[in-house]
């Protein structure tokens, strides 16, 4: 019986000019790589873009990450009980089942001392038990851990104040990094007011905006086991290719407005493995140059090279690969993107078939 399965996701994006992810200064998060400055976007900034597409797809069955948690709660219970006094039931049964609000919050709204994911399933669960007028602890706390949705599978939970409420995530992303070095740049800007003065030429504001642009090396692995373990075989299945779908499509929205950066994959390597993750960032610890075809076609030829290296050497082949794009040929056939996740899906839910999860 195969007791490891995991699905990495290699893409390869040039982003234009933009600022999608920054530091405290305002300035566009870079990371030294290699002993050269890189464009980076945390993994942090893309896991919210990804939270945000899994919420606009109506078939996906996501939580909810938030201080406000009595409100979840409380909308179930008005559903069961809309004579209720259903404030004082769903702070009773957070409660109960060991969650800690922040009593110096001067909000009218009972909010617990740090953010808390919650699936529509736990919140409903603890309104049963609310409307029922259960006072068991053990019960509360299990409805608080069964039922997680996918989202909360894939990112986990952590509860600081009970542990046993924990889930580890099954889904690893790491920071994106740009094949080649960057050097971050400045755009002046000023701003007009339309009502001014014809006798005054001046702007109504003057400012600055620094930026860079990069090809982006971007990885995430998924750990099928521990999904279909929290999820079953099944949803583990169709979660990964969300999960896909996800990465692929989905970009974080910083100065979104200023740079209309929104670009898609130049490439994509997807690989199923039986052995342990292995993100191919070693491709770029030598910086791609700069040459007359730019950086995505010599970042796909270090791709391509550095995983048959790697291959041949410390790793085992994948168990089955798919490409997307022109250029990763030598890996795997290309593809479109839907027929790759299609082919994904089928290739998930074939494995664990041959697992036996439930």
């Amino acid at each position: 019986m195969n007791k490891r399965l995991y699905v990495d996701f290699h893409i390869l994006q040039t982003v234009p000019p933009s600022c999608i992810n920054r530091d405290d200064t305002g300035s566009p998060k870079t990371a030294v790589y290699g002993g050269v400055t890189r464009a980076r976007v945390s993994s942090q900034a893309w896991k919210h873009a990804m939270r945000a597409a899994f919420a606009e797809n109506a078939r996906l069955d996501v939580g909810k990450r938030t201080k406000k948690v009595a409100e979840l709660v409380k909308e179930q219970i008005l559903a069961l009980a809309p004579e209720a006094d259903a404030d004082k039931l769903a702070k009773k049964a957070l409660e109960n089942a060991g969650i800690k609000f922040d009593e110096k919050s001067k909000s009218d709204d009972k909010v617990t001392k740090a953010l808390f994911f919650m699936s529509t399933a736990q919140a409903k669960a603890l309104a049963e038990l609310a409307v029922a007028g259960s006072t068991d602890k053990k019960e509360y706390q299990k409805a608080l851990k069964a039922a997680p949705s996918m989202d909360m599978a894939l990112f986990g939970r952590m509860v600081a104040d009970d542990p046993s409420l924990n889930y580890d995530a099954a889904a690893q992303v790491a920071h994106s990094i740009s094949t080649h070095a960057v050097q971050n740049e400045y755009d002046y800007f000023t701003a007009v007011d339309d009502c001014q003065a014809e006798d005054n030429a001046g702007a109504g504001h003057l400012g600055t905006v620094e930026y860079n642009s990069s090809t982006l090396y971007r990885y995430a692995t998924v750990n099928v086991m521990e999904l279909a373990g929290q999820l079953g075989a099944e949803q583990a299945a169709e979660t990964v290719r969300a999960f896909g779908e996800a990465f692929l499509f989905s970009m974080p929205t910083g100065k979104q407005n200023s740079f209309a950066n929104r670009t898609l994959p130049d490439a994509v390597y997807v690989t199923i493995r039986e052995d342990q993750p292995v993100n191919l960032c070693g491709a770029f610890e030598r910086a791609v140059p700069r040459s007359t075809q730019g950086y995505a076609e010599p970042s796909k030829a270090a791709l391509a090279q550095y995983a048959q290296q790697m291959y041949s050497s410390f790793a085992e082949a994948p168990a089955q690969s798919f490409t997307v794009g022109s250029g990763l040929e030598t890996l795997a056939p290309a593809q479109t993107a839907k027929a790759m996740l299609d082919a994904l899906e089928k290739a998930v839910r074939d494995a664990l078939a041959g697992n036996e999860v439930g």
